[in-house]
C-alpha cells in the first residue's frame, strides 16, 4: 500500500509543503535580517567602526558559509527530517543573546549562533522543497526563496518601527517568530519522514538513472566554478546594499535612521518580488537564459546608482533588486541538475558560499569605507555585474517546459 501511495504522488507538486517551507524561510530570514537591520542602532550605541560592523556580518555569515556544505553533504547520506527544528532553536538562542548583548564580543557570538541556525536550515529545507516540487524544480526553489527574501525585507521595516523606537532589547520580542517556525517545521519534518519511508519502498533503476549528470565530471567541475564566480558577483554587490545602504543614505543625504530603513525595505521588497521570477521562467525557457538576464541586466542600474540623488537612488534599487534576485533560484537549480545525486551538498555549497561572500564582502567593504568613503565603495561595486560574462562558458541544460 505504501508503494502504491507513493506511485500516485510521483510528479505531483505538494504546494502545502512548499508554502510551509516558504513561510518558515520567511520567519528564519526575518530573524537573521534583524542583525543587519539594527546596525545603525548598534553602531551608535557602541560607537562601532565600519570595520566592526562588517565583522558582525562576517561572524554570522562565516559560520553559515563553513557549515552549510558540511550539513548538506551529511544529509545527502543521512536525511534528518527534524533537523530544521533544531536549527531554528539555535537561531532563537542567538536572537535572545543579541537582545541583551552589551559588549562587542557578545554581539559577535550572537550573530554566529544565528549563522549556525541558518546553516542547518537552508540545505535540508532546499532539499525538501525540491522533493515536494513534482519536477517543477525552478518553481519550488522560487517559492522557497521568496519566503527568505520576504523575511529579509521585513527586517529593516521591523527595525524602523520596533527596534529603533524601543531599543536593542525589543529584539527578544521576535522570539515568537522562531517558535512559530519550529512548530511549522515539526509538521514538515513529519511529512518528510513519511516521504523517506515511501522513497525507500519504491527505489528502482529508473530513479537511479535520474541521478546521472547530463555532462562529464570535468565539465561539471568547470561549470560549478563559474556558477560560484557568479554568486560572488551577486552577493558581494548585495552586501554593499544589505549591510551599508542605510549608512550610505544617512551619510550622503543626511536622512534619519527610520527613513533609511524604509528605503532599505523598498530594495529588499524588490528582491523578494524578483525571486518569484527566476524559477518558473527557468523551468520554461532554461536556467542559463535567466542567469544571463539577471546578472548582466542589472549593470546599467548599478553604474548609475552612485551618481544620482536620493529619489533616484531609491528608485534604482527596485530594478536592481528585481533583476539580481531572479539569479539565485536559477543558479541553484542549474547546479542541482549538474549534480542530481548531491542535491543537499549543492544547496549547502551555494547557500554557504553566498553567505560567505556576503560576510567577506561586508568586512572588506567596511574596511574600504573606513579607508576611503562609503560613496567610493558604491562606485567600485557598480562594476561587479560584469563578471556575469562568464555565463557564456556554461553548458546548455535546457529542458522541455513542464506541463
Amino acid at each position: 500500500m505504501v508503494v502504491e501511495a507513493a506511485e500516485r504522488r510521483v510528479g505531483t507538486t505538494t504546494f502545502a509543503i512548499l508554502v510551509a517551507l516558504s513561510v518558515s524561510h520567511l520567519l528564519n530570514d526575518t530573524i537573521q535580517s534583524l542583525i543587519a537591520a539594527v546596525y545603525p542602532v548598534l553602531k551608535e550605541s557602541y560607537r562601532l567602526s565600519f570595520t566592526q560592523v562588517g565583522l558582525i556580518t562576517l561572524a554570522f555569515q562565516c559560520t553559515a558559509s563553513l557549515l552549510q556544505p558540511l550539513v548538506g553533504q551529511y544529509t545527502d547520506r543521512r536525511p534528518q527530517p527534524f533537523s530544521l527544528v533544531l536549527g531554528m532553536g539555535v537561531s532563537l538562542v542567538g536572537l535572545l543573546l543579541l537582545s541583551v548583548a552589551g559588549q562587542f564580543p557578545a554581539i559577535l557570538l550572537a550573530a554566529a549562533l544565528v549563522g549556525v541556525g541558518s546553516a542547518v536550515f537552508h540545505p535540508e529545507a532546499s532539499r525538501m522543497a525540491r522533493t515536494a516540487s513534482g519536477g517543477r524544480h525552478g518553481l519550488a526553489q522560487s517559492l522557497f526563496r521568496v519566503g527568505g527574501n520576504g523575511g529579509s525585507a521585513l527586517g529593516p521595516l521591523l527595525a524602523a518601527f520596533v527596534v529603533v523606537p524601543w531599543g536593542q532589547r525589543s529584539l527578544a520580542w521576535f522570539s515568537v517568530a522562531a517558535v512559530a517556525a519550529m512548530l511549522i517545521l515539526f509538521r514538515v519534518g513529519m511529512w518528510y519522514r513519511d516521504h523517506l519511508a515511501e522513497r525507500a519502498a519504491r527505489k528502482t533503476a529508473a530513479s537511479a538513472s535520474a541521478s546521472v549528470s547530463p555532462v562529464s565530471p570535468r565539465r561539471v567541475a568547470f561549470a560549478i566554478g563559474i556558477l560560484l564566480c557568479l554568486i560572488f558577483s551577486k552577493y558581494f554587490y548585495l552586501a554593499s546594499l544589505s549591510s551599508y545602504y542605510t549608512l550610505y543614505l544617512i551619510d550622503r543625504f543626511g536622512i534619519g535612521v527610520a527613513d533609511a530603513q524604509l528605503r532599505l525595505f523598498v530594495f529588499l521588497g524588490a528582491v523578494a518580488a524578483g525571486t518569484v521570477l527566476g524559477g518558473p521562467v527557468g523551468d520554461r525557457f532554461g536556467f542559463k537564459a535567466v542567469i544571463w538576464g539577471s546578472i548582466l541586466g542589472v549593470l546599467p542600474f548599478t553604474l548609475a546608482l552612485p551618481y544620482v540623488g536620493l529619489t533616484w537612488t531609491t528608485m534604482l534599487t527596485v530594478p536592481i533588486g528585481l533583476i539580481l534576485a531572479s539569479a539565485f533560484s536559477a543558479i541553484m537549480v542549474y547546479a542541482q541538475e549538474l549534480m542530481p545525486s548531491r542535491v543537499g551538498m549543492v544547496a549547502g555549497l551555494f547557500f554557504g558560499f553566498a553567505f560567505g561572500m556576503g560576510g567577506a564582502g561586508a568586512a572588506i567593504l567596511g574596511w574600504l569605507a573606513d579607508q576611503t568613503s562609503i560613496g567610493f565603495v558604491y562606485r567600485v561595486c557598480a562594476f561587479l555585474p560584469l563578471i556575469g560574462l562568464l555565463t557564456a562558458f556554461l553548458p546548455n541544460l535546457r529542458r522541455p517546459a513542464c506541463a
